[in-house]
């Protein structure tokens, strides 16, 4: 199966229209009685894990998800786990994400390079966006009037903003809950003319005064948690926190919806008026500063989100779709987590027992797989850039390639690489801007005066085509080709990477060796060396799970099936 096709097939599984409504779940709000889907579906729970892996990253260590029985087991008992699933490239969290969620490719939800993307400005210079913002917000959300390019983050064929995946459902009388999910919630707490809090909330308002006032809190209080509200009110239904769902381009109109938006109004709505929604543990979901509210897009491990979507679904959200954060990012100590290192195998087990009480709290309540859809997966796979490491540790050091220095078997860290120290020392390459990646996108500026020819720019595609490093994973002493593939703008139009917005097209893209992070800077080896210690070529232990690229461990991920409809297949290569 593509991963394309994944929204379509829920989309068909669930809202092929029914001659009767589905009935709640005990315990559910009575709201839901009037979502009508199909097939004996009642409700829908999708989840999309941040880079968490089916198959082993080192042999002998077991996988993220066969270190997670309870949702392996769930899954390959109850339905179908394909191994065979692919994502999109560039291979990155916003892209993986979004093109589950909308069931189209990047050229025409409008992703094409995440998490951050380049465009050129109309004085042909380049500017920069990130790509998770809110469904209808710009790709220039800084100038009042978008001026540097006035067309929407999520553009699709026309111009115009891609349809949102949340409107299938409300029209069909669901609500539709987004557990930092990438752009189905609000993203940022800007108050300029085109920043989310005036959007949504407007100038002046209590929300947009606190987003102004005091932005931390607002971060808590209004981003990452959003319900999208079904026809006729849902459970934003006489509540005075409802805001508008402005969808003004959305293909045959919608109005008259309305949305929750950020866990200060969603809390309280499926608590029974409770400020604060109690984890998978019992504890208190907070941010760092104990405020109750969204923890923030790198704290939303399995207990945290799934606690969000069991209160959803028993509030009577029937459709909820979450993201949980990667486990081999150790968030405490600011770096990455090897292959059996303790702290990941712990946050691996942690995430184990929240599956295991999420499926029991579920069962209490009766949402089971007789009358729900659930979908899991990852929006990508990683390739670790590492050594080797026989007990399960790993040398979280600097390793200062460019010095000459050996890295001990057990380094962990990306090679970050200043890609222009690449070059021979005889060009120069035109003036350039670059998506910093293992797989970045280049942007070659084309200033009215005087564009570079089309001549010179293949001579610079060329020129690092040709480029070769030290990876200290393969060989210490040998130079090897630091790229594997390129794409210019006719191979990125075939790869699904040029989409309806001209000013986003890259002039090339540079797969490189996915032990590669390039830059266009060298790089403080230790960081907090001064200036003068800048080396081209640096191990960084607190990076070590690169993906972007086009090779098998990045782009081969998994996608697992329970519910009405699925057959158990178990794990299987077929599908």
């Amino acid at each position: 199966m593509k991963l394309a096709s994944v929204a379509a097939l829920v989309a068909l599984q669930c809202l092929v229209p029914s001659t009767a409504s589905a009935h709640p779940a005990a315990n559910t709000n009575s709201q839901t009685q009037h979502c009508s889907l199909n097939n004996g579906i009642q409700h829908v729970i999708s989840i999309t894990f941040d880079n968490t892996h089916l198959t082993r990253d080192r042999a002998g260590i077991a996988s993220d998800l066969e270190q997670m029985p309870n949702l392996l087991n769930f899954m390959t008992g109850n339905g179908t786990v394909s191994d065979n699933n692919h994502t999109i490239l560039i291979s990155h969290t916003a892209g993986g994400i979004l093109t589950s969620l909308t069931g189209l490719y990047p050229d025409r939800h409008g992703l094409t390079v995440t998490n951050s993307y380049g465009y050129f400005k109309p004085d042909g210079s380049t500017a920069f966006s990130t790509a998770f913002k809110y469904w209808t917000d710009l790709v220039d959300d800084v100038t009042p009037t978008g001026a540097n390019d006035p067309l929407p983050n999520m553009v699709t064929t026309g111009g115009v903003t891609t349809p949102a995946p949340w409107v299938p459902y409300t029209r069909a009388g669901c609500d539709y809950g987004g557990v930092s999910t990438a752009n189905v919630v609000l993203e940022n707490t800007k108050t300029t003319p085109a920043g989310d809090m005036t959007k949504v909330f407007g100038t002046g308002s209590t929300e947009w005064n606190e987003a102004k006032m005091n932005p931390a809190l607002a971060q808590t209080d209004f981003v990452g948690i959003a319900i999208h509200c079904a026809q006729g009110g849902g459970i934003c239904k006489s509540n005075a926190n409802a805001k508008d769902d402005l969808l003004p381009q959305e293909p045959g109109g919608y109005t008259g919806f309305k949305g929750l938006f950020g866990a200060k109004y969603v809390n309280p709505a499926i608590t029974n008026n409770q400020p604060v929604v109690k984890d998978m543990s019992g504890a208190d979901i907070t941010d760092p500063a104990g405020n109750p509210g969204f923890p923030g897009f790198d704290g939303m491990p399995a207990k945290v989100s799934l606690a969000y979507v069991a209160q959803m679904q028993e509030a009577g959200v029937p459709i909820t779709f979450a993201y949980i954060s990667d486990a081999h990012d150790n968030h405490d100590l600011r770096r990455a987590s090897g292959p059996g290192e303790s702290d990941y195998v712990a946050a691996l087990h942690a995430y184990d027992q929240a599956f295991g009480a999420f499926f029991d709290r579920l069962a209490a309540d009766g949402i089971n797989k007789s009358n729900t859809l659930f979908v899991f997966t990852s929006d990508e796979n990683d390739h670790f850039a590492g050594g080797t490491s026989t007990d399960g540790t790993w040398s979280h050091t600097f390793c200062n390639v460019s010095g000459g220095q050996t890295c001990p078997p057990n380094q962990i860290g990306e090679v970050t690489q200043n890609i222009k120290a690449l070059l021979p020392n005889t060009y120069t390459p035109p003036i350039f801007d670059m998506h910093f990646d293992s797989a970045p996108t280049v942007y070659v500026a084309k200033p009215t005066a005087a564009p570079p020819t089309a001549a010179q720019i293949r001579e610079f595609e060329r020129k690092l085509a040709a480029a070769r490093g030290i990876d200290p994973y393969v060989d210490p002493s040998s130079p090897r080709d630091v790229m594997l593939f390129m794409a210019d703008t006719v191979g990125e139009k075939a790869l699904h990477m040029v989409n309806a917005d001209p000013r986003r097209t890259p002039d090339f893209t540079y797969f490189a060796n996915p032990d590669y992070f390039l830059t266009t800077t060298n790089t403080a080896c230790p960081i907090g060396d001064p200036p003068s210690s800048k080396v081209a070529t640096c191990v960084d232990y607190h990076f070590a799970w690169s993906h972007g690229d086009a090779t098998d461990d990045i782009g081969r991920t998994w996608l697992g099936l329970v519910g009405p409809g699925v057959k158990n297949l178990g794990r299987t290569s077929a599908t």
